[in-house]
């Protein structure tokens, strides 16, 4: 039987890394799913998501663990079988100047509304005229089925005005498992 084994990692960026990861996953047998990797501050940080047969599993927790002696720390869960099937998928897109609190106020309405965060990209850069800083967000979102988007949406719209901030929030589509 297949199990997912997601781990995140941290450390000092060097060239190398995700070839050390992948290397030790594909010696144990291991199928590189999805994976979420950045360069922050100079340190590598990422999540990864690997399919391995249950009896490599340990083995490979081993394996990965001994990259840790390059300055990788990890940390790993196991996952069992997929979720259920997703009844819609949204994108957030946010642009603004930067001030504290802005992903604090927008992931208190998605969660209020029961919104999940799938994926969050975010960026502070200098705006093209004034050189004040910008703060930019993307995010794919999860919207369960008895969530009412036209409710998440004039909320956050309202947010928006409030942190003098342009909001833009999609429906993707309906997807099934």
């Amino acid at each position: 039987m297949k199990t997912s084994l997601i781990l995140t990692l941290i450390g000092p960026d060097r060239p190398g890394l995700v070839s050390a990861v992948a290397t030790c996953a594909s010696a144990h047998g291991a199928s590189w799913m999805e994976s979420r990797l950045a360069r922050l501050a100079g340190q590598f940080a990422g999540v990864v998501r690997l399919e391995v047969d249950g009896a490599a599993l340990e083995g490979l927790e081993r394996a990965l663990s001994g990259l840790e002696s390059e300055g990788l720390r990890m940390a790993f869960a196991r996952a069992g079988e997929a979720a259920a099937s997703v009844p819609c998928r949204a994108r957030l897109e946010l642009v603004g100047h930067d001030r504290p609190g802005i992903v604090r106020d927008i992931s208190a309405v998605l969660a209020r509304h029961g919104v999940s965060i799938d994926a969050l990209e975010t960026a502070c850069e200098s705006a093209s005229m004034s050189g004040e800083a910008l703060f930019r967000a993307r995010a794919e979102l999860i919207v369960s089925g008895a969530t009412n988007l036209a409710a998440v949406r004039s909320d956050l719209e309202a947010l928006a005005n409030e942190l003098m901030v342009d909001l833009d929030l999609e429906e993707l589509s309906e997807t099934a498992s």
